[in-house]
């Protein structure tokens, strides 16, 4: 990697974004955008199962126009004398009919829409309604306007409790839960609740209802909302409705009912003179109905009190009575008879384990069941004595069993003789009575003879005033309707809103553009150094860039994970092939390239701006890089108020200031040399001085630099920042090189303008750039996507001979 230096003037630092390297940083971002994604995909789902579906039903209508009455068909034409009149229908005013609230309260009114019945779900509560609906409710005692909920719960079998009662949006405390039974009336908080069970509920489940009742008028104002009634064309007279609702039923049943009450609305206004003439015959029917009623009542009272349907076949009926009844006391006798036998045959003890007669001509379905359950018994019980004994547990049981079984055959039949009995002796009386009547006088007939004449008169009014009513209804009938359904309605199953695609299609869009937005105010509110394009127009002298140390050192929101730096920190080791040796390499490749060979400009310093720019951790590195290609290096610790370099190697106890400070002369004696590489020495602060810079500005220090020159390859001295004290000026007298460290992310890039003016004006000797700190995973800026050290991945190297 060559070093690069920008000779041209300066110019102003751009602060601006451009869309590459916003891609490349979203690239590096691909958590976020997942994060985002997962959030706002989540949210979609969440919002489509808490938010009810709504659907579309539609209907269209033709408006009739200019026609006679409704076009009468012509088979019956001779009805056009009715009192029809030509008409002319104006659409415009239909469409505003169609959309008064006067029909909506009469759809609300008919279909009871005040009521609404929600089932309880884990994210919605759904609509009940229809063929999902098993209960209704009924509140007779709130008036039109009031509005009131409660919860309903019925259980199994048909037990409703009634809890949460809310009336005018204000909830009524009550711990009390209100039960009863279905079909009753209970009383609640709310007056009289009246609970009826629909076709469709089932008695052996239960469930649960959130009933609501909303006032009438707020019920006719948002079923409106929800009603569009629109032209089809501007030239038709086809008008459109549509109605949005979350129960495709209930839809379908409002356009329905709305149809019907505007075409009830028109016929009734057409036919004002024939309603009037219908109310005028029926109220003349009821009075010749009531009259009737009268004439018909006398003749049915005295042919009830004596008894004469018809005076001719009085005495034919009597005689077939007669015959009939003593017929009936005949086979009453018989069964008298039967039935008596069979209680004696049941009494004997001898018969206890036969069978009893199974037609005995007793005509008493109980009794005769009861005989055949007793003989099955019976035989079970003579088989199970056949196979063992009587003194068997299960034979002993069931005689117990046929014992009871007799005494309750015996009371039957007790019962059955008592009732034959009191049949014969009421047959008895009425033969009797039959008899009586044959021989009354049949005088009577000269009474009804004079009550029907009336009636007959009376009758043929009535049915001539009924066909004058049918005549005035069919009149009606004619007047039919001025609108024919073109389209019923109808409509599809999918959802018109949320629509599932759109929403989920939104939340993706959001889900990509939040992370957009968020890296966007990011970069463009960063005042910091991004990375290595930031620092491409400064023209000092570039050596190289160094990734963070640690791998992936940001977090998942892109912040540098915090790090403290360790004793053993020294990442650069023989025969390593990541990105970070590589980095530290190439920068060592380009420090040999500006040094050369001369001894005379082999003592570098490191400094920076700011404090924790890495300066120690770079010296330490490069000390070791040049060291593990054979060179002799020395890392003198210049900070002589921290030791940061000095706590690589165990921050020893004596060290340069103890030098400096005259407490030792032997310079070898404060060295610390490497563990592995014996070519590497490290010169510690060792005791922190109070005095540090006037330790410094003696000749003393210039002297032990002067000395080492031509011990070693490098020397690299790590200083404080220039910019916190002045121990690097001083230091800087000595130096033959000045390595500028710029650490990305903690330098604002308003400073590199002065870093600019202090190589322009040359206050440090050979000035160079190190950017430290770069992000391997940040895009453009970042370090691993702009050059990309991994070249050698994927190949055997020897360890051993790779330096």
């Amino acid at each position: 990697m060559e070093m690069t230096q920008n000779t041209s003037p300066a110019e102003p630092m751009d602060d601006s974004i451009q869309i590459k390297d916003l891609l490349y940083l979203c690239l590096a971002k691909w958590k976020w955008f997942i994060l985002s994604l997962l959030v706002t995909l989540s949210l979609a789902f969440l919002y489509l199962l808490k938010t009810p579906s709504v659907y579309t039903r539609s209907a269209t209508l033709l408006i009739k126009e200019n026609t006679k009455g409704q076009s009468l068909a012509s088979d019956v034409e001779s009805f056009g004398d009715l009192g029809l009149f030509q008409t002319t229908t104006n659409v415009n005013n239909e469409l505003l009919v169609l959309q008064s609230p006067s029909i909506m309260l009469e759809v609300v009114k008919r279909l009871h829409l005040d009521m609404n019945y929600h089932i309880p779900g884990r994210f919605q509560d759904r609509v009940a309604y229809g063929a999902s609906l098993p209960l209704t409710v009924s509140l007779p005692e709130l008036t039109e306007n009031e509005s009131a909920r409660f919860t309903l719960k019925v259980r199994p079998g048909g037990e409703v409790e009634l809890s949460e009662f809310v009336r005018n949006g204000e909830e009524i405390p009550s711990e009390k839960v209100i039960k009863g039974n279905l079909t009753d009336t209970l009383t609640t908080p709310l007056g009289r609740v009246e609970i009826t069970p629909t076709p469709y509920y089932d008695i052996d489940r239960g469930c649960q209802l959130k009933v609501s009742r909303t006032g009438l008028y707020g019920a006719v104002g948002s079923y409106s909302g929800n009603l569009t009634v629109t032209l089809s064309d501007k030239k038709a007279s086809a008008i459109d409705l549509t109605f949005r609702d979350v129960s495709t039923q209930r839809a379908e049943d409002v356009l329905n009912t709305m149809i019907s009450v505007y075409n009830e609305n028109w016929v009734r206004d057409k036919n004002q003179i024939a309603v009037s003439t219908s109310m005028f015959i029926n109220e003349r029917l009821g009075v010749i109905e009531r009259e009737l009623g009268n004439v018909d009542e006398n003749i049915s009272t005295y042919k009830s009190e004596n008894l004469l349907p018809d005076v001719q076949a009085a005495s034919s009926l009597y005689m077939a009575q007669s015959s009939e009844t003593n017929a009936q006391i005949m086979a009453l006798s018989n069964q008298l008879y039967m039935t008596r036998y069979v209680r004696n045959y049941l009494s004997d003890e001898n018969n206890r384990t036969q069978l009893l007669p199974a037609n005995s001509g007793i005509e008493s379905t109980n009794i005769e069941s009861q005989i055949s359950e007793y003989n099955t018994k019976l035989l079970q019980r003579n088989s199970l004595v056949a196979n063992s004994s009587t003194q068997n547990p299960l034979v002993v049981d069931m005689d117990q069993a046929l014992s009871e079984m007799r005494r309750a055959i015996i009371t039957s039949i007790d019962n059955q003789i008592l009732t034959l009995n009191t049949q014969i002796a009421s047959l008895q009386q009425n033969e009797q009575k039959t008899t009586a009547r044959i021989a009354a006088n049949p005088s009577q007939a000269k009474y009804l003879l004079s009550v029907e004449r009336q009636q007959k008169v009376k009758e043929a009014l009535y049915l001539f005033l009924l066909q004058k009513r049918e005549e005035n209804e069919l009149s009606q009938a004619f007047t039919a309707y001025n609108t024919r359904v073109i389209t019923p309605p109808s409509g599809s199953m999918v959802p018109t809103t949320p629509v599932r695609r759109n929403i989920l299609a939104i939340a993706f869009v959001i889900g990509l553009l939040i992370p957009v937005g968020v890296i966007f105010l990011r970069e463009v509110m960063n005042t910091r150094i991004r990375g290595r394009k930031d620092v491409e127009k400064l023209p000092l002298p570039f050596l190289g860039e160094i990734p963070q140390w640690g791998g992936n050192g940001r977090s998942l929101f892109g912040k540098k994970k915090k790090r403290e730096p360790a004793a053993d920190s020294i990442v650069v080791r023989e025969g390593k092939r990541d990105v970070i040796n590589e980095a530290f390499r190439v920068l060592r490749t380009n420090l040999e390239f500006v040094v050369g060979k001369s001894e005379k400009s082999n003592v570098i310093i490191l400094t920076s701006f700011n404090p924790g720019s890495g300066k120690s951790f770079l010296a330490m590195n490069i000390a070791m890089s040049l060291a593990i290609k054979g060179r002799r290096v020395l890392v003198i610790d210049g900070d002589l108020r921290h030791g940061s370099t000095s706590a690589y190697v165990g921050s020893p106890r004596h060290g340069l200031s103890d030098y400096l400070g005259f407490r030792t002369d032997k310079v070898e004696e404060i060295l610390v040399r490497d563990k592995e590489y014996e070519n590497l020495n490290i010169l510690p602060v060792g005791t922190i001085p109070p005095n540090p810079t006037e330790l410094l500005e003696e000749s003393r220090f210039g002297e032990l630099i002067a000395r080492l020159r031509a011990d070693y390859n490098y020397i690299l001295i790590d200083c404080p920042p220039i910019e916190v004290v002045a121990d690097t000026h001083i230091i800087e007298k000595v130096a033959d090189r000045t390595l500028f460290v710029v650490r990305a992310g903690l330098l604002e890039r308003s400073m590199l303008s002065v870093l600019e003016n202090i190589y322009r004006e040359k206050k440090f000797k050979n000035m160079a750039l190190i950017l430290n700190g770069t992000d391997g995973q940040s895009g453009y800026y970042g370090y691993g996507n702009r050059y990309g050290y991994h070249y050698g991945y994927g190949y055997h190297y020897d360890s051993g001979s790779k330096k």
